[in-house]
């Protein structure tokens, strides 16, 4: 049986297990990374962020040359075809697909493909009957969708977002299961390519744990194009005939039933921690299944790291490539171990409106009792967003009443998930709400809307 001798093994070649693969080979150590998938390359590459993307820059497509019958500019018809549209996505997919694959099979390190299993705290056996010893490990299994809990939904059969990448016909109508951000961006994607979406999310609201009032104007947009939304819905059937799908659900003390052609699983995913063996090596998971770690990305077995979707706390790219290189940065200087800094936490949900956010909400800062003033301006009263037609949303900005430094700050409209990264870099540099109004706008832009917020809080904190 052969037996391979590491510095550090990588399980898993996504973006989390890719980046700390090359900061570790970097800081001179002899690394592999082990991937078993069938395909190379990560969620946000393969069924995540980029082909949902991409299909929605479609919707965005057809929707933008609907619209533009207000400027007296139409082109007749919108045509569909369903595979081209997939084909271009699938070509693009490709292309990130296979960068990321020359990157892992550089030679740069070890790049073994095999199914791996802890079977101690040093030791990892392959399904090809080798093993695998090293002094450390940084898992990054990432993530799965996550089973239902509704049996009735299980034989009743529905689709997730690895299925919804790969459709071959659009059904006419879909009850979307979720109101987080891949039920949503799928939500309107359908919607939008003409099919009769209804929406179930047993919060109270989209977006869960998000502040109240961006929640609100996205629900008002996406009700304006159609899409039928029930917020404070429990589940409590779904079945299955010839003619299409249905779910039962109850709102307070309201029973009722909807019909589709077909029923969207959106409803999270779950980490990828069973089956590898973590028992084996010491490594303690929390009840939702997620690797336990500290700011350093050690786990409970310090000379095992985890950084991605099989940790949290959240399923973000930028941060999963953060926490590869936090892991790695411990194994290679554990006497000065680089940390994760959620400070600038930043979210983006790509619906139309976009919400993005960045730093401190209004809920988060009133659950944990810090004080603030918050601003907003609507996007409906400012030039360059009028110009465009995009009148939906607000921008919001939270400082510190006491010094005027921004705490964090919300967009709900167009370009969300581009206008958010001039108050990233605010809160970056520590910046106050005078010091971003004073920071020239060049007019008209949609960014210039960030100073109205900016020079009204910084008229109450002199005040």
């Amino acid at each position: 049986m052969q037996r391979q001798v590491f510095d550090a093994v990588v399980l898993g070649g996504g973006s989390a297990g890719y980046a700390a693969a090359r900061a570790l080979t970097d800081g001179g150590r002899r690394v592999a990374v082990v991937e078993g998938g069938p395909e190379v390359g990560g969620l946000c590459i393969l069924r995540g962020c980029m082909p949902t993307k991409a299909l929605l820059h479609a919707a965005e497509l057809r929707h933008a040359i609907e619209e533009a019958r207000e400027w007296g500019i139409s082109a007749g018809p919108v045509s569909i075809d369903l595979a081209a549209l997939f084909a271009r996505k699938d070509e693009l997919i490709a292309d990130f697909a296979g960068y990321r694959r020359g990157q892992l099979e550089s030679g740069r390190f070890a790049f073994i493909r095999a199914n791996a299993r802890f079977v101690d705290g040093t030791t990892l056996a392959l399904d090809d009957g080798s093993t695998v010893v090293a002094e450390n490990f940084v898992v990054a299994t990432g993530s799965t969708v996550a089973p239902v809990s509704l049996p009735a939904l299980e034989r009743a059969g529905y689709i997730g977002s690895d299925e919804a990448v790969h459709l071959k016909r659009l059904p006419g109508s879909l009850i979307v299961l979720g109101g987080g951000a891949v039920a949503l961006e799928f939500a309107q994607f359908f919607a939008r390519l003409g099919t009769r979406v209804s929406i179930v999310q047993r919060a109270p609201q989209l977006l869960r744990g998000t502040d109240p009032d961006v929640a609100r104007d996205l629900e008002a947009a996406l009700r304006r194009e159609g899409i039928e939304i029930h917020t404070g819905a429990t589940l409590l059937d779904a079945t299955s005939d010839a003619s299409g799908k249905s779910v039962t659900l109850r709102r307070g003390d309201a029973v009722t039933t909807l019909r589709a052609g077909e029923i969207f699983h959106g409803l999270g995913r779950r980490p990828n921690t069973a089956g590898i063996g973590l028992e084996h090596a010491g490594v303690d998971l929390l009840p939702s299944g997620y690797i336990r770690t500290d700011l350093h990305q050690r786990t409970s077995a310090r000379h095992i790291l985890a950084a991605g979707d099989c940790c949290g706390p959240h399923a973000i790219v930028h941060l999963a490539v953060r926490q590869g290189e936090v892991a790695a940065g411990a194994i290679l200087n554990p006497a000065n171990a680089p940390a994760m800094d959620y400070r600038l936490l930043t979210t983006v949900v790509f619906t139309d409106p976009a919400i993005a956010t960045v730093g401190l909400s209004e809920t988060e800062a009133n659950e944990r009792g810090i004080p603030f003033l918050a601003e907003s301006y609507p996007f409906a009263d400012h030039g360059k967003s009028m110009i465009l037609g995009s009148r939906e949303g607000f921008v919001k900005l939270l400082a510190d009443p006491a010094t005027g430094e921004l705490l964090g700050g919300a967009c709900v409209g167009p370009q969300g998930g581009e206008l958010i990264h001039e108050i990233v870099v605010a809160l970056a540099r520590r910046m106050t709400a005078a010091e971003l109004a004073a920071v020239p706008h060049y007019h008209p832009t949609l960014a210039e809307i960030w100073t109205y917020p900016a020079e009204a809080l910084a008229a109450r904190v002199a005040g």
